[in-house]
């Protein structure tokens, strides 16, 4: 018993040993952070109190939409058929195309990067592209249960929907931050229920006594919608539909993240790679 006391003493202050290198760094990074114009900063606003930011391709501006689009859909038509109509979870269907440079280079835009950076609060660390197939589904499991993800203290994903998603599409759904600030009865009551399930996530019948549905947020729009969230920190799912759902994801974190383990799957032979261009590959190198 004394050990497992002891284990649990050591384990407490090596937590607040990292919290306290963590919240240094954030200090020292503050006098860093790039400049952001002002349409930028409200971006930024909306990612502090929500934890997302929805728009266009079109109106977020940044030049290579087009293309990144264009080599989306070339990559989506290339995707083999999954052969899962028997199966009753069908889980989703991944490629990386992080090697692809339309799709790279249009997530690692520098306006791009300071935007998150700002937010992020540390040097930013780019990880990559994951092409996704969502299929219909009658039931809530895997993504489709409310989680956060666990790469990093903060973390930036950017969505991109390459069809236009309806609620039949199943749409992605959060709990703006704001509804449950940090130690407040409501977040510990959410993350109580998240801890009990092992992380694995939970479903819509634990959060409805919590949040009211009334007050989740469904993310619908048309193909080119680009949602940007903090998957740590926006409890989030995607809904269940009856038809499917193409989707970019992008990851961002600090550099170096919490578990770079987490990470390596937007880059590695986790999921089919789509071939690294070779610049590319001496990145990852």
């Amino acid at each position: 018993m004394l050990n497992g006391i002891f284990r649990a003493i050591k384990h407490k202050i090596f937590m607040l040993y990292f919290d306290l290198k963590y919240y240094l760094a954030l200090w020292e990074h503050s006098k860093k952070l790039p400049a952001l114009t002002a349409g930028d900063r409200q971006i930024l606003k909306a990612l502090k109190k929500d934890g997302v930011y929805v728009t266009t391709l079109t109106d977020l501006g940044l030049n290579s939409g087009s293309e990144l689009l264009k080599a989306a859909y070339e990559q989506l038509s290339q995707m083999a058929d999954p052969n899962n109509a028997h199966l009753e979870e069908k889980l989703p269907q991944i490629y990386t195309v992080t090697g692809i440079p339309e799709i790279f280079n249009w997530g690692n835009h520098t306006r791009l990067l300071n935007i998150i950076e700002n937010y992020i609060g540390l040097p930013v660390a780019f990880h990559g592209v994951h092409l996704r197939k969502d299929f219909p589904s009658k039931h809530q499991f895997g993504t489709l249960l409310w989680h956060s993800d666990a790469e990093d203290r903060r973390i930036i994903k950017i969505f991109i929907y390459l069809n236009d998603v309806e609620e039949k599409t199943g749409p992605f759904e959060y709990i703006p931050r704001s509804l449950t600030p940090i130690f407040s009865w409501k977040y510990i009551q959410l993350y109580y229920k998240l801890f009990k399930s092992n992380y694995m996530g939970i479903d819509d019948e634990d959060v409805k006594p919590v949040i009211p549905k009334s007050a989740w947020k469904s993310c619908t729009g048309a193909a080119g919608t680009v949602i940007i969230v903090d998957t740590k920190n926006a409890l989030h799912h995607g809904t269940v539909r009856t038809e499917e759902r193409s989707t970019l994801f992008f990851c961002y974190t600090a550099n170096p993240p919490e578990r770079p383990e987490l990470c390596t799957q937007y880059w590695d032979d986790t999921y089919y790679r789509v071939k690294l261009a070779s610049t590319l590959e001496e990145v990852k190198a």
